[in-house]
């Protein structure tokens, strides 16, 4: 399992592509999961684990790997099914989210394959709120879910979206009230962290649920004969995005004559050292890794600021 990750070099060839490398596991039962290899340091063995009383029910235990501590979440039990039962015969795939690296315990890993963003859908309507599902796919006639794995970390430690007092205060009155900040994230946890973040600083929103919804919504405005300017001020956009991704979408923003000016951040849970080079190659104007409001906050005002 040391070598299911390929060179960033590779990786990076996939940017602007709409493609991604999925990493294919099961848990308790038949069901097969998928993760974002991007996102994947090392998948092991699971070493033994020290309990540490007081951690959310969900978190086996503590694992020392390569001399750090790593929490080990059992994901079967956090997407509300049974445990996987005795950690020794399961593997833990290392994981960074968030700016902090997670071991998540699966019950078996299957195989890596790359595929296209646009092969990958949304959940299917009547779903319902309470699953664990940012989207789906087909591979080999057989159904594959991606779990939403932000939704999972928020359960287990509340993220706190409240800009500080001293940073809503610069931007009173800085907020134009007759344009929206687009936000385009498939986790319907981080949208509405990202929303209540911007619209504490006398924003308003329009939300989008991933990059072709987005990217749909600005085509048919401009194609409208809307003034892009007169309507949006910045677009805050998720990476990982089933039909289209940010960095695709970023791509064809930067490749429509109408939309090309439009200001993208992209704001991701994907904090790996390659994300500059990636950001840089689709020509997105600001990045920053999930998830910090007082971060996220000033991000908007440096797009104020610019624009003054």
């Amino acid at each position: 399992m040391s070598s299911i990750l390929d060179s960033v070099n590779q990786r990076t060839q996939m940017v602007g592509q709409n493609r991604l490398e999925l990493l294919m596991f099961s848990l308790a039962g038949k069901q097969l999961y998928g993760i974002n290899v991007f996102k994947v340091r090392e998948v092991i063995q699971c070493p033994s684990l020290t309990t540490l009383p007081g951690c959310h029910h969900v978190v086996r235990g503590i694992a020392q790997i390569r001399g750090k501590a790593i929490s080990v979440i059992d994901l079967s039990m956090a997407v509300g099914g049974p445990s996987l039962g005795e950690v020794e015969k399961c593997f833990v795939i290392i994981a960074e989210y968030n700016r902090k690296v997670q071991g998540f315990l699966v019950k078996a890993v299957e195989r890596i394959v790359n595929m296209n963003w646009s092969d990958i859908h949304p959940p299917p309507s009547g779903s319902g709120r309470t699953h664990y599902l940012t989207a789906v796919t087909n591979i080999d006639d057989k159904l594959v879910e991606i779990i939403d794995v932000e939704k999972i970390l928020s359960e287990i430690t509340p993220n706190n979206a409240t800009v500080s007092q001293e940073i809503v205060d610069e931007n009173i009155g800085k907020a134009p009230q007759d344009k929206f900040v687009l936000i385009a994230d498939d986790s319907a946890v981080a949208r509405n962290q990202i929303k209540r973040t911007v619209e504490q600083l006398g924003f308003k929103t329009k939300i989008f649920k991933d990059g072709r919804e987005c990217y749909t919504y600005l085509d048919h405005l401009v194609a409208d004969g809307i003034t892009l300017d007169d309507e949006v001020i910045m677009l805050i956009s998720d990476i990982e995005m089933p039909e289209m991704d940010g960095y695709t979408l970023t791509a064809e923003i930067r490749n429509n004559e109408k939309l090309s000016h439009l200001w993208v951040m992209l704001h991701t849970s994907l904090s790996g050292v390659f994300n500059e080079a990636m950001v840089e190659k689709v020509g997105a104007n600001d990045f920053i890794p999930k998830f910090n409001p007082d971060e996220l906050a000033r991000a908007v005002q440096r797009r104020v600021d610019f624009e003054d």
